[in-house]
């Protein structure tokens, strides 16, 4: 009973600290916070018929729609005609009730908001609602007191809002960079669509400057992960000696200059995404830490005896063909398994260069913002010189070259004479121009 009322607590706080978010997030962007968000579809559903029409009525003395449901059957059918902003419910009723309508709801729309009542209210009650979904508990006498009941439609209304906002936001940023329209972009698209909702490990290929970290960020942004920290490590840059504290952790003393206890990029990662950049470069005794870690989901900090459960989820990233690196013994054949599940490889971006005007007017963009500047284009025969380079360097020697000629541009069109390219011209680009 004592870890109920704590837990019942606990997401009564959290309510209140993500209101308060709300509004000082409204504050920080000068938008007018009103604690009445404006006319919302709300569904209300209650085997009495006084309580339900007087909780209709209430709602729409303040602006609301109301749609009735005498009960949690009828309610169903009429969610997906009503397509309510917010569900509000009666806990009890005979048959079907409102947890099993509340469970119902949430499988075919995971974020509809749901506000549950009831007149026999208990901790135990509200803390299954709140466990399986509903967003707010409400006991029916404090229907008697119109502001109780506004101020909980509003705060239920505004955290959605507030959730799909945010979720619009992380989208907006994994597409950050990811940019273009080829054939080859419109697979990787697809790719991370099927990919990103699922737990599977990926293994994202391709040369350097491609946009494999920008993948891989999509990846994390467009899972059921991406509320959770992405984290990221360069086995590449790190020496030997310092790969697996950076991992796993370690303990205070556990070895000359361990000041302090201190937590690896697994912990840092749990419940969200870790990169491993660069996976070829990590060291063969690493890589055996590693899969052990892989295999049984918990970390033993360096010095520790505790092994301390992750919930993480793994995208490794390399510039090597790893197969080989198996061949000829540099990589852990079971290691590599464990990493492949979901393979991609990003094409380098001489293979595909109808993304390159996307591409540059995106840098264009950036670059004018960063630098006050006004370019407005670059010229067609700038384009058409642009996509017969080979770009070595990808996607990073493009965003290179595209800064260099802004310096120097005075006026408002890029021309060929402000680039300098390095890395010839891509001949089968040429070739397939000429073709056209």
């Amino acid at each position: 009973m004592l870890m109920l009322a704590v837990l019942y607590a606990a997401v009564l706080t959290l309510n209140a600290k993500m209101e308060l978010g709300i509004a000082k997030i409204a504050k920080v962007y000068g938008k007018k916070f009103s604690i009445l968000p404006p006319m919302a579809k709300i569904l209300v559903v209650d085997d009495e018929e006084i309580m339900r029409d007087m909780v209709a009525d209430s709602l729409e003395l303040n602006g609301h729609r109301c749609t009735v449901a005498a009960n949690p059957q009828i309610a169903l059918e009429q969610i997906s005609v009503v397509n309510p902003d917010l569900i509000i419910s009666d806990y009890k009723m005979p048959g079907m009730t409102g947890l099993d309508l509340l469970k119902a709801v949430k499988k075919d729309r995971p974020s509809q908001p749901f506000l549950m009542m009831t007149a026999f209210g208990s901790i135990e009650m509200a803390v299954e609602a709140l466990q399986n979904g509903a967003d707010h508990f409400i006991e029916k006498k404090d229907f008697e007191h119109a502001e109780i009941i506004e101020h909980a439609v509003a705060m239920v209304l505004e955290k959605y809002k507030y959730r799909m906002e945010n979720t619009v936001l992380k989208k907006r940023l994994c597409e950050k960079n990811f940019i273009g329209h080829s054939e080859k972009f419109v697979a990787l698209n697809k790719f991370v669509e099927t990919v990103a909702p699922t737990n599977a490990s990926v293994l994202i290929t391709g040369e350097s400057g491609v946009g494999k970290e920008v993948l891989a960020r999509a990846l994390h942004y467009q899972s059921l992960r991406a509320g959770g920290p992405f984290v990221k490590i360069n086995c590449a840059a790190l020496p030997e000696s310092l790969i697996e504290s950076e991992l796993f952790g370690h303990e205070k003393g556990a070895f000359t200059g361990a000041l302090k206890t201190r937590r690896g990029k697994f912990e840092l990662a749990d419940s969200g995404t870790l990169l491993l950049d660069e996976i070829g470069e990590m060291p063969l005794a690493a890589q055996s830490k590693l899969l052990r870690v892989l295999q049984e989901r918990a970390v033993v900090r360096i010095g520790g005896d505790d092994e301390i459960k992750v919930d993480v989820r793994i995208i490794c990233t390399t510039n090597r063909d790893l197969k080989k690196e198996v061949e000829n013994g540099n990589f852990r054949e079971d290691l590599y398994y464990r990493l492949s599940v979901v393979p991609v490889h990003i094409p380098p971006l001489r293979e595909r260069t109808d993304d390159i005007p996307d591409l540059l007017n995106y840098f264009i963009g950036k670059f004018n913002e960063e630098n006050g500047r006004a370019v407005e284009e670059a010229s067609e025969e700038t384009v058409s010189m642009l996509q017969e380079q080979m770009w070595p360097g990808n996607i990073r020697q493009l965003e290179n070259a595209v800064a260099r000629a802004m310096v120097f541009c005075k006026g408002t069109t890029l021309t060929p004479e402000f680039f300098e390219i390095e890395g010839g011209k891509n001949v089968a680009a040429g070739k397939t121009k000429k073709k056209a």
